[in-house]
């Protein structure tokens, strides 16, 4: 499962620039709308298109390994075999 990191990137944009960013400020930016930011960051497993971390890359002067990260999915203790 991809997770995406935009609460880190927030929060070491608010340090480097010394003012609160809120996920409308985000959206502003981008051009994307606050439902699709609040879907990313809250909603596991969201699937979203490389146009939106285009522009979160752009707007935050990252890279994508920097945007997202790969979680292995936990397999739970009633679906393995025995």
């Amino acid at each position: 499962m991809l997770r995406f990191k935009i609460k880190e990137l927030i929060a070491k944009k608010e340090f480097a620039e010394g003012k609160r960013i809120t996920i409308g400020d985000v959206a502003d930016a981008t051009g994307l709308h606050r439902m699709t930011l609040s879907k990313m960051i809250n909603q596991r497993g969201y699937n979203t298109g490389t146009e939106h971390l285009d522009r979160l890359c752009a707007y935050f002067g990252c890279q994508v390994g920097d945007l997202v990260e790969y979680v292995a999915n936990k397999k739970s203790s009633s679906s393995r075999r025995s």
